[in-house]
């Protein structure tokens, strides 16, 4: 048998012989590859969830037939339905209908099956609609229009002055629940409405249908059945589903962007992770390698045993952490949805899986060999006379600080080059996912130089940070010196848990900066809890006394009238669709959330002007610049103060009610804003039936609480998936602490005994060891804060130039104080083996 293959053996022989070392160095691998599949899974969980909020096509659509320049028809339905392969066919058709018994109100009704993979409602009482003339209604339209299961409704119909009447039998849990919806099947909807264009077709193929095939056929089938015989275009339901959701949020690339940026950020942090495990583990295998040495391995012959070793330590953890993975995130979606947090739930990403278990493999190699070359480099003689000679260099040699220098110079060189990319005010066509990944390399590098000169650093840190401990006597003085004493092992470990720090705290700042975008949107939507607007029906104004009545409503507070005027312009456009408004935003219970885009809010007044961000860029105007307004034969000139990306109430134009008199827009409020007393489900329908009671036909209520509730719920549960999956790294940072503390005990059995033999019990040798785990976490807190600041501030301006940087300090601060924390107890475990060890057998050993 040949001295490698020799060597290879006992190797491997040695791992099998002690399992608890091997879980040990495995451990961390399977962290890694747990965190970097959960990622992938993550991703799947955030995307989908958002889809499904944020778009109306069912993610069970394979392919979508329409809208497009020749839109779909009932006649392309049936062709459809006629195709092999198409397992399910469903038209998208919607109307809204006036209640002819309750002049002003009346409700949207959408064609959905009610069941099945296409559908987008689910039937919680009674029966979906299956005949002409029922339909089913939202769980808040019972309520709110007061339409019980078995009960009627007069609605006009598609001939005038021939009202239908339909039958509620059945009550369906639906999105975007705004309380005034019904659904029904699309054949009926069609006739209803009075025309066969179809918004779109939701095509579901069979499972052993051939796509490209089917997709062929389906093209053939509905040439010619559009509108005026035109031919409808074929998408992917992916395709539409992505396009619905930029539509109504330009923020889904942004955070598909970050969540991207995390799958990269993962992959590092698997090869420090692995790099680290494996130099703490071959340090504590120093004398065993020596002896190997002295009984005639070469260099090469130890090194490939070492790197077969990781190989195969890599394969297992990886296919380890993958099945963990799968179990956890398809176990997250039901766990979240019994806590509130509706999201959809991943699929089988298969090719991810094997990429993240050879992925796995190879960062173990990539990570072993620089541990390796050192510990077979050790000559024998010398390893032989001490177990801790890697750990317990204090400083680097020349070429490692050259390397790490060189690190830290492109580091910055990169960060400087996003800073030249990173986009104005408004940009156009910005893709942010490049200058994202520009980040990531940026602090990969940096991460390097933080490995590299990380042994120098902890000196410096260390004084800092355990100023403190110094002067709690001398187990804090004991715990500092343990750890200043070995600062290549701190080194090590610190990386990791900085590693942590630096991923929670980017995601800390991101979820907190788009949180703080989405509160401004949404005070631009939903400037209060609900908007009464004047009618048709009531002349364009609200009832008179109308306001004095809402007023003395004491369900209602904040009450704000305000006017607006659609036929204001400003000279030089024609932009249709938005109005010049008189509200008062000051008065607003949300004027705390509102930000100006440029310019400033609280200069707003006589002769001063807020306009839409749109409008502003299509009149060509900025903040300081003068325009006239017109209406009709009138015309006032007014400054430009500042503009808004989200105006609230369908408002272009924000102006003084002393100007909008000037412009002889009558004095009559056209609407109102107001907030509830009592924020209930209850206390929303009550007040809606009474200001429909209240204002008659004239007036419509819209319930602006409920968009904003499902606005922030679709955050709330993203960002959950993420921060859920960003906690892991906290696991790896903890379980490093614990490898490199129980490394600490056995490394320094002498020294636990020396102090236990000059009189330290076995409480304070306990309490000395839990603190320096608890340091090791402090470290790598204060190292990660520092590498975190910079680049959530950098990660967060690349989204574009409207996303505000927010540091929600509390929650960073509790990061530290709970890595501390978690750190700590996780040397427990090693510092009472080390006390239970006697002096005699520590000093002995």
């Amino acid at each position: 048998m040949s001295r490698r293959t020799t060597v290879l053996r006992t190797q491997l022989g040695d791992a099998t012989r002690r399992p608890a070392r091997l879980l040990l160095m495995g451990l961390a691998m399977i962290v890694a590859a747990f965190v970097a599949y959960g990622t992938v899974l993550a991703e799947e969980i955030a995307e989908r969830t958002m889809l499904a909020g944020l778009s109306g096509t069912p993610a069970a659509a394979d392919v979508v037939v329409g809208p497009g320049d020749e839109g779909a028809t009932t006649r392309a339905l049936d062709a459809v339905r006629r195709v092999p392969g198409v397992a399910e066919a469903v038209g998208r058709v919607d109307g809204y209908v006036g209640i002819v018994d309750q002049p002003g109100t009346g409700f949207s009704l959408y064609a959905d099956p009610g069941s099945g993979p296409l559908a987008t409602v689910r039937l919680v009482r009674g029966e979906y609609p299956d005949a002409p003339g029922e339909i089913a209604v939202s769980e808040r339209t019972v309520d709110r229009l007061g339409l019980p299961v078995g009960g009627t409704v007069r609605v006009g119909g598609p001939e005038p002055g021939q009202p239908l009447t339909l039958t509620v039998s059945g009550v369906v849990a639906a999105p975007d629940d705004a309380g005034e919806v019904g659904y029904t099947r699309d054949a009926f909807l069609s006739r209803l409405v009075g025309h066969d264009h179809l918004n779109q077709i939701d095509v579901r193929l069979a499972g052993d249908a051939d796509p490209a095939a089917t997709w062929t056929a389906l093209e053939q089938a509905v040439a010619g059945t559009g509108d005026e015989g035109g031919t409808p275009v074929l998408g992917t339901g992916a395709d539409t589903r992505r396009a619905e959701a930029e539509a109504v949020s330009d923020r889904v690339s942004d955070l598909f962007a970050l969540i991207s940026m995390f799958v990269a950020t993962a992959v590092v942090a698997a090869a420090l992770v692995a790099t680290s495990t494996f130099r703490i583990v071959f340090a504590q295998r120093m004398r065993q390698l020596a002896l190997l040495r002295a009984v005639g391995a070469d260099r090469g012959t130890l090194l490939r045993a070492l790197v077969v070793e990781g190989t195969v330590t890599g394969l297992l953890a990886g296919t380890v952490g993958v099945l963990a993975a799968y179990g956890a995130g398809h176990l997250l979606p039901p766990l979240l949805d019994g806590f509130g947090y509706a999201v959809s739930a991943p699929g089988t990403p298969v090719g991810a899986a094997v990429a993240v278990v050879l992925g796995t493999a190879l960062v173990a190699v990539l990570a072993v060999l620089a541990p390796a070359v050192t510990a077979a480099r050790v000559a024998p003689l010398e390893a032989l006379r001490t177990a801790s000679v890697s750990a317990g260099q204090r400083g680097v040699n020349r070429l490692r600080t050259a390397t790490g220098l060189l690190f830290a110079v492109g580091a910055a060189l990169v960060a400087l080059l996003v800073v030249g990319q990173l986009p104005g005010p408004a940009p156009e066509n910005y893709d942010p996912l490049g200058p994202l990944l520009l980040i990531v390399l940026s602090g990969t590098l940096a991460f390097v130089a933080l490995v590299a000169l990380g042994p120098v650093l902890v000196r410096p840190l260390l004084a800092g940070v355990g100023w403190p401990l110094r002067r709690l006597g001398p187990v804090g003085r004991l715990a500092v010196g343990g750890v200043g004493g070995a600062p290549r092992r701190a080194a090590a470990v610190s990386v990791v848990v900085a590693l942590g720090v630096t991923l929670i705290a980017g995601a800390l700042v991101g979820s907190a900066s788009i949180r703080e975008l989405t509160t401004r949107e949404l005070a631009g939507m939903a400037p209060a809890d609900l908007a009464v607007t004047a009618t048709e029906a009531g002349n364009g104004v609200l009832p008179a006394g109308f306001v004095d009545r809402v007023r003395a409503d004491r369900t209602l507070t904040g009450v704000l009238p305000y006017r607006s005027s659609p036929q204001v312009r400003v000279a030089g456009t024609d932009i249709e669709g938005l109005a010049a408004v008189d509200l008062n935003l000051r008065a607003l219970s949300t004027w705390p959330d509102f930000a100006a885009t440029t310019g400033s809010l609280t200069d707003l007044g006589p002769g001063r002007v807020v306009l839409l961000s749109f409008y502003a860029r299509e009149a060509g105007v900025v903040p300081g610049d003068t325009v006239t307004l017109t209406r009709d034969d009138r015309s006032v000139s007014l400054r430009v103060v500042g503009t808004l990306d989200n105006t609230p109430v369908d408002a272009g134009i924000l102006l003084d009610p002393a100007d909008l008199d000037r412009l002889g827009v009558p004095a009559a409020p056209t609407g109102l804003v107001a907030d509830l007393t009592d924020d209930g489900e209850q206390a929303r329908t009550e007040t809606v039936k009474a200001l429909r009671a209240l204002g008659g036909a004239a007036v419509a209520v819209a319930m602006l609480a409920d968009a904003r509730d499902e606005v922030d719920g679709d955050l709330k549960s993203i960002f959950g998936v993420v921060l859920s999956m960003l906690g892991l790294t906290v696991v790896v940072a903890v379980v490093g602490v614990g490898t490199t503390t129980g490394l600490s005990v056995v490394e320094r059995i002498r020294e636990s005994g020396l102090l236990r033999a000059v009189g330290m019990s076995r409480a304070r040798l306990r309490a000395m060891l839990t603190v320096e785990a608890g340091l090791y976490g402090v470290l790598g807190a204060v190292t990660g804060l520092l590498l975190a600041v910079p680049y959530s501030w950098l990660m967060v301006a690349a989204l574009g130039g409207d996303v505000p940087v927010e540091f929600p300090a509390g929650q960073l601060a509790l990061v530290v104080v709970a890595l501390a924390v978690a750190t700590a107890l996780a040397g427990l475990l090693p510092a009472r083996r080390a006390a239970r060890v006697s002096p005699v057998t520590a000093l002995s050993d």
